[in-house]
């Protein structure tokens, strides 16, 4: 990938679920009777709609079967040029879209993930795709898609998922259905006309969030307005520095407790191959604040942040994370030499506030934003 290129000329691809999304509803076409045109259009969770190449189809036995190659754009991950697969049956005039996973599709086997132990690692967005797609073929109808990756359990063992306890196959993942050059370059050169925008809107108080689940958290659930909302990917204290460079007085930092966890012990660069130390620094502050042996132990065995985050809550230790957030706020504030003030919310996949700090409380209060936030 040329390191030079314009970067108004970054190509971009699409995730594993809107390959999925649109072999799905490409199989129903078939099923339907109609034949296919060399490429099928679905909708995104934002309202837009993307188009996509079909790479084969075939109606056989009344099954529908479609397929999509998965294409990163410029950004391509190990899943790039995957066969993305989906079978399509009808079972009755009117019912449920039933969505399972076949071959190459891995499932979950430990707790903490988005989907519950026994189920297809088919996340919560993808399963929305899959089903609004087949549902612009099929209304009302009971349909199976099964979707299944060739070479998805061989390609699995060069990810996280074995670590997750997700066996079997890759995972269906994507919460935009687009994937945008992340790689670091890239980043830095598509981002900042972002925060250069904020800047012309005059607002001195911004989001910084790692990506498109923060953003959504961010204008959705707080009212942040969209244009002071930066998502930042990996690249914490890249942006935070820019974002003094330019004037800006304070940053809320919104995200995952998985990723914002990192910055509470001063990792400004959280890309899991950089930096995965997420599990370590909860269970050495859960030590610090007195949890005794067996519960650390027990938080231990979740494979994810959320999973023990979870758990912390049920054990009525919010007031852990509360500190992490803080601790994330003074590591990013001395990273900038106090140039910025800043406050951190922590969140589970849902969005939920699970941790933020009296920073962050008070800018929210005094921008007007909503959250309700108040500390326990």
């Amino acid at each position: 990938m040329a390191r030079d290129k314009d970067r108004h000329t970054w190509r971009e691809g699409y995730t594993t679920g809107s390959c999925a999304a649109g072999a799905a509803k490409a199989a129903c076409l078939l099923l339907r009777g109609e034949s296919l045109t060399g490429q099928i259009e679905i909708p995104l969770p934002s309202s837009a709609r993307l188009t996509m190449p079909i790479h084969s189809g075939e109606l056989h036995n009344s099954e529908g079967k479609a397929c999509i190659l998965k294409d990163g754009g410029d950004d391509a991950d190990i899943t790039h040029g995957l066969e993305i697969q989906a079978l399509a049956r009808l079972i009755s005039p009117q019912g449920e879209v039933h969505i399972r996973g076949g071959r190459g599709v891995g499932t979950v086997t430990k707790k903490g993930l988005a989907i519950s132990v026994g189920e297809s690692a088919i996340n919560p967005v993808p399963r929305r795709m899959i089903r609004e797609a087949v549902r612009e073929v099929f209304p009302v109808e009971e349909v199976e898609i099964i979707i299944e990756v060739p070479a998805g359990e061989t390609t699995a063992l060069r990810t996280l998922n074995p670590r997750l306890g997700v066996i079997g196959g890759i995972s269906i993942l994507g919460t935009s259905g687009i994937v945008r050059p992340m790689s670091e370059e890239a980043f830095k050169t598509s981002i900042l006309p972002e925060l250069d925008q904020a800047v012309a809107y005059g607002h001195k108080t911004i989001v910084l969030t790692p990506g498109h689940y923060g953003f959504r958290v961010a204008t959705e659930g707080f009212k942040v307005p969209p244009e002071a909302v930066i998502q930042m990917s990996n690249f914490v204290g890249y942006m935070l520095e820019e974002a003094a460079y330019r004037g800006i007085e304070e940053v809320i930092l919104i995200g995952h407790v998985g990723k914002l966890i990192k910055v509470s012990a001063g990792i400004f660069h959280t890309h899991n191959r950089v930096a995965d130390a997420r599990m370590e620094i909860l269970l050495a502050h859960a030590a610090l604040a007195g949890l005794n042996l067996d519960s650390l132990k027990h938080l231990a065995e979740f494979p994810t942040t959320e999973g023990a985050t979870n758990e912390l809550l049920q054990m009525g230790e919010q007031k852990l994370l509360h500190h992490l957030a803080q601790l994330a706020s003074e590591r990013a504030q001395a990273f900038t030499f106090g140039r910025l003030r800043v406050g951190t919310i922590m969140t589970l996949l849902d969005g939920q506030p699970v941790g933020w700090d009296a920073k962050a409380q008070r800018i929210v209060e005094e921008q007007g934003w909503a959250g309700g936030l108040q500390l326990c």
